[in-house]
């Protein structure tokens, strides 16, 4: 069982906005550094949000300004924010969990930025 699992894709139009959650039943998530990747077809995975366990982020130059990465350790749970979509945020997202002896992905959950 995936201890990792994303939720809140969907389709949106250009300019919309979407909430994922990334929820983690492994035991405590604060411990980990949290990252957001996307995947488009027929390119390569990318970063596109990261936030460390103390709350340092850091976002990729295409997102930054637009995308906010926050964790809830009540509801064990990373969200990323996502504002004035684009059509090219259009991917799969991916979360994953890092620490120093565990590596965890979800299944990913599918963002279509289209009108």
């Amino acid at each position: 069982q995936v201890p990792l699992v994303e939720s809140g894709g969907g389709l949106v139009q250009p300019g919309g906005s979407l909430r994922l959650s990334c929820a983690f039943s492994g035991g405590r998530l604060n411990p980990y550094d949290v990252g957001w990747y996307r995947q488009a077809p027929g390119k390569q995975r990318e970063l596109v949000a990261h936030i460390t366990s103390d709350g340092t982020t850091n976002y990729s130059d295409s997102v930054k300004g637009r995308f906010t990465i926050s964790r809830d350790s009540a509801e064990n749970t990373v969200y990323l924010l996502m504002d004035s979509l684009k059509p090219e945020d259009t991917a799969v997202y991916y979360c994953n969990a890092k620490d120093t002896w565990y590596d965890f992905w979800g299944q990913g959950t599918q963002v279509t930025v289209s009108s």
